[in-house]
């Protein structure tokens, strides 16, 4: 084999392993991104999800709150009428 065609193959190679070793780099980055994205869009939802369900048990808890009061204001006039002499 003479030595430019032992250069030809050992170059073929050497372009070869290269080009593997980028694909598995590049794969892997891609691959990181991917699940960097993904955990934000997740957690992104879950917060939008935790944040909705703390505001519907906040509203119905200021619900609530506002009917028993407004009960006990409609009680109070109900029986708090001024007696007539």
């Amino acid at each position: 084999m003479s030595d430019r065609q032992t250069d030809r193959q050992t170059d073929r190679q050497t372009d070869r392993q290269t080009d593997r070793q980028t694909d598995r780099q590049t794969d892997r980055q891609t691959d990181r991104q991917t699940d960097r994205q993904t955990d934000r869009q997740t957690d992104r939802q879950t917060d939008r999800q935790k944040d909705r369900q703390t505001d519907r048990q906040t509203d119905r808890q200021t619900d609530r709150q506002t009917d028993r009061q407004t009960d006990r204001q409609t009680d109070k006039a109900k029986y708090n009428i001024p007696l007539i002499s």
